[in-house]
């Protein structure tokens, strides 16, 4: 019986460690709100948003390079390039920390009138002007 226990539990555990690296290796998709720009937590939730003052939005979220929920204390007087959507008052609303591989896809628009004038697609998660 314990052999039993013991069989399914590796079992399992393989089946984990078999699929997990898998879905972590996805790529992320941003809405097509997302714009870029570069993220100092000074003071939570004060912030600097591409050198400007700014705040965080009650409920706001952080997502690092890993996917995984930031705290925004933990980030203090750290430089992030990042993606981010505002709510209708303009405090950031979701932050997600880049990766070197979604910094790198370029262009990225980092203000609402170059979203209005561009296009996106987000099945690439690509931006094209025309």
């Amino acid at each position: 019986m314990l052999r039993c226990v013991t069989v399914a539990a590796l079992a399992t555990t393989l089946a984990l460690a078999i699929t997990l690296p898998a879905a972590a290796q996805a790529p992320r998709k941003f809405p097509a709100t997302a714009l870029r720009g570069e993220l100092v937590i000074t003071q939570p939730p004060e912030l600097r948003l591409n050198g400007q003052p700014g705040r965080l939005a009650p409920g706001a979220r952080i997502r690092g390079a890993d996917g995984m929920m930031q705290l925004s204390g933990a980030l203090v007087g750290k430089k992030f390039a990042v993606h981010y959507t505002v709510d209708p008052g303009g405090q950031l609303l979701d932050v997600w920390i880049l990766t070197q591989a979604e910094f790198a896809k370029r262009p990225w628009p980092t203000s609402a009138a170059e979203a209005a004038k561009w296009r996106f697609n987000p099945d690439a998660q690509v931006w094209s002007q025309p």
